[in-house]
């Protein structure tokens, strides 16, 4: 039987509302800090076009490492294949922003969705370019995916992030010894902290997810990414978006997806949906405490797990 997604949604984000765990906040970047964790958002756009959306689904909040899916994308687009030379495709096994394997591995980082690797895309992204050229650039990226031109950086938040990163800035300079960062650090840094402070709701995030459901189409006419490229970047979103816990997500939700410090899940069901749920409160992991929560309930409800065997008919 079909399940009712707008009586789903309202369910989940009515649970979550009442939840006493809601974990700890970002306070490693002081504008994050401040934000009330008692808040929870979701919203899913589904691949015929209806949206279903409750509790605090418009919202914005820092998008901060889902911008890595976007930037990502981008980045293939300029060099195709050529980017896993400079970035790995594995999980690490690591926290997002540990230096650790960098020595062992070369200055190569294990995947894009750490922030090392993420860094690199940002190298790739700079393109010689100053960092507003190349920021408005994966602006004009979201404002296309959305349809939503208000869509902004909130420049406390960069400018928070980027006083503050004092691991990020070690990993980039770490990296330009090693030959993987080709622009100045300070230039890579700088694209980086203000596509992580892309500020979006979770109705906005789930359209932007839409080409990812269905397979490299934009839903109004046109081709964003290959059917390919569409896949490869779920698959990575499966196995690193949620940094050294994507094991456990894939285990208990099955639905690739790509976590952020602000709080935000953007997850894809693919052919299906493109989910954002929101909550600031954070597990150890630096992933959201009841976003996980609520995907492991509708991936439960709804049985879109990818693991899942498909209905009759599919």
């Amino acid at each position: 039987m079909p399940v009712d997604l707008a009586e789903l949604t309202a369910e989940i984000a009515a649970a979550m509302a009442g939840a006493e765990d809601r974990g700890q906040v970002a306070r490693y970047i002081p504008e994050l800090a401040g934000v009330d964790p008692a808040q929870f958002g979701i919203a899913i756009a589904t691949a015929d076009g209806r949206m279903f959306a409750a509790g605090d689904a418009d919202t914005g909040f820092s998008i901060q490492s889902i911008s890595k899916v976007f930037a990502l994308t981008l980045a293939l687009g300029k060099v195709g294949d050529q980017l896993w030379e400079r970035v790995g495709r594995e999980p690490s096994g690591n926290a997002f922003n540990s230096i650790v394997q960098l020595e062992q591995e070369h200055g190569i980082p294990r995947n894009p969705f750490i922030n090392a690797g993420a860094i690199v895309v940002s190298d790739v992204n700079l393109g010689g370019h100053q960092p507003r050229v190349a920021i408005g650039e994966i602006l004009r990226f979201v404002h296309y995916l959305t349809g939503d031109d208000s869509i902004a950086i909130d420049e406390a938040v960069a400018a928070s992030e980027g006083a503050t990163g004092y691991r990020n800035i070690a990993l980039a300079n770490y990296m330009r010894a090693f030959g993987n960062v080709r622009h100045s650090p300070e230039l890579v840094l700088g694209l980086y902290v203000h596509q992580c402070a892309i500020e979006m709701s979770c109705r906005q995030l789930a359209l932007a997810g839409r080409y990812l459901m269905l397979d490299g189409r934009h839903p109004d006419g046109g081709r964003v990414v290959s059917p390919g490229r569409a896949r490869r970047i779920n698959a990575l979103m499966l196995t690193c978006g949620h940094y050294d816990a994507s094991g456990d997500f894939a285990f208990r939700v099955g639905i690739p997806g790509k976590s952020g410090v602000g709080g935000g899940i953007l997850a894809i069901v693919p052919g299906r949906a493109s989910i954002a749920v929101w909550s600031p409160g954070l597990t150890e992991a630096g992933n959201s405490r009841l976003g996980g929560q609520a995907l492991e309930i509708l991936a439960r409800r709804t049985g879109w797990s990818i693991f899942s065997p498909p209905e009759e008919g599919d």
